[in-house]
C-alpha cells in the first residue's frame, strides 16, 4: 500500500496504491495521497491520482542545549509502543491529518458486502472502528483489537455510534477460532507486524470462506512529504544517530513485490492488483504535522531516548518545513503529498 498526503490551507490530497486479489478488479480512490493493497474487493470508487505540494509556516527552532547521544531505543521492538500521551496526541493530530480519508475508503469498500461479523486489527484510537459502526448495518457485529491497551482505552472512551467489542490482541496470535469473520480490516498496521506472513496467515485462518481481508500501508517516505521533512529535520539535529522510526516502520513496507511475497507465504495466493491513490490534506500551520509526528507516534520514544524533549524538537521540525522548497509555494498553510497502498483480498 502506498499513500501521499498534502497540507494546504484547507484541502486534502492523497495518492495511494490499490491492490486487488482473487480475480477482483480495483479502481483508484480519491482521498489522501496513499497507496493501498486490495484483494477480492467489491467494486471500488474511482479516485483520480494527482500530485500535491507541501508548504509550511515559520516557527523558531530551539535546541535548548540538548546534546545528542546514541539511541538505545531505535528498534522495531520500540516502534510498536504507543504509550503515555501518544494515544491522545495521535487522535488529536494524526487522525484528522492523514488517517480519516483512508478510514472512510476502507469502510466504503466493505459497505456493499453481505457481512455478519467483522474483525479489525491494529484499531489504534478507533478511526476505522467508528466508521464501521456508522456505516455497516446494525446487524453486523464489530470486534476491534490492538496490541496497545492505551490506544484501545482511548478509542473506547471516545465511543462509537453503536456497541463494539474492544479487545487487546496480538495479530501474530489472534484469540479467535477458525473461520469466524466475514471480513478482516487493518488500517496502517501491517507495517508494525514483526512477522507479516504469520500475521497474514492468522487473518486467513479466522476468515470464513468467501471472506475479505483488506488493509493499507504507507508508500515510501519520499512520497510522503510531511514524514520525509520530519525525518530530514531530525537528521540535522542528530547527525550521528538520527531517529529513523518513520522511514523504518510506517514507510518501510511499500515494495509491492515484498507485499505479494508475504501474502503468498501467508497462504493468500490470489494475484494482487496495486494502484496508487492521491489526495490532499490541510493543516492550519506547520506546527500541526510537527506535533503529530514528533509527539503522537513512537518517534517520540526515539527522541526521548536521546535525552531530548519531543516538545522542544517540534519547533525544529516546524522550522525545517518553513524552509523546505515546497514552503515557498503558499503562505500560512501546509500542502504535502501522502501515499499509501491498499490490499483487498
Amino acid at each position: 500500500p502506498c499513500g501521499q498526503v498534502g497540507l494546504t490551507s484547507g484541502s486534502l490530497s492523497c495518492a495511494a496504491q490499490l491492490v486487488a486479489c482473487a480475480g477482483h478488479s480495483a479502481k483508484p480512490f480519491v482521498g489522501a495521497e496513499m497507496r493501498q493493497l486490495a484483494a477480492a474487493a467489491p467494486s471500488a470508487p474511482e479516485w483520480p491520482c494527482r500530485p500535491a505540494a507541501a508548504f509550511g509556516s515559520t516557527q523558531t527552532l530551539e535546541r535548548n542545549g540538548i546534546e545528542e547521544r546514541a539511541n538505545t531505543m531505535s528498534s522495531p521492538d520500540t516502534d510498536k509502543v504507543f504509550s503515555g500521551s501518544i494515544a491522545k496526541l495521535y487522535e488529536t493530530y494524526l487522525v484528522p491529518l492523514i488517517f480519516e480519508p483512508y478510514a472512510a475508503d476502507l469502510v466504503n469498500r466493505l459497505a456493499s458486502r453481505s457481512l455478519t461479523r467483522v474483525l479489525e486489527i491494529a484499531a489504534g484510537t478507533g478511526v476505522v472502528t467508528r466508521a464501521l459502526a456508522s456505516v455497516l448495518p446494525e446487524g453486523v457485529s464489530i470486534v476491534a483489537t490492538d496490541l496497545n491497551q492505551p490506544m484501545l482505552d482511548h478509542a473506547s472512551a471516545l465511543g462509537t455510534k453503536r456497541p463494539v467489542e474492544w479487545r487487546q490482541a496480538d495479530a501474530m496470535r489472534l484469540p479467535f477460532q477458525d473461520e469466524t469473520f466475514d471480513a478482516v480490516v487493518c488500517q496502517f498496521g501491517v507495517m508494525f507486524f514483526p512477522e507479516r506472513p504469520k500475521a497474514f496467515s492468522e487473518a486467513r485462518r479466522v476468515l470464513r470462506s468467501g471472506g475479505v481481508f483488506i488493509f493499507n500501508t504507507w508508500d515510501r517516505i519520499e512520497e510522503n512529504e510531511f514524514a520525509d521533512t520530519v525525518t530530514t529535520a531530525l537528521e540535522s539535529l542528530f547527525p550521528k544517530d538520527p531517529p529513523r522510526f518513520l522511514a523504518r516502520t510506517p514507510h518501510g513496507y511499500w515494495d509491492p513485490l515484498t507485499i505479494k511475497r508475504d501474502l503468498a507465504d501467508g497462504g493468500l495466493t490470489g494475484p494482487p492488483q496495486i494502484t496508487t491513490v492521491a489526495a490532499r490534506s490541510r493543516a492550519e500551520s506547520a506546527r500541526v504535522p510537527a506535533i503529530a509526528y514528533c509527539q503522537g507516534t513512537p518517534l517520540r520514544n526515539e527522541i526521548e531516548a536521546r535525552n531530548a524533549l519531543p516538545r522542544a524538537f517540534t519547533g525544529a521540525v516546524v522550522s525545517r518545513m518553513d524552509h523546505a522548497p515546497f514552503a515557498q509555494r503558499v503562505r500560512d498553510a501546509l500542502d504535502a503529498r501522502l501515499a499509501a497502498l491498499l490490499e483487498i483480498r
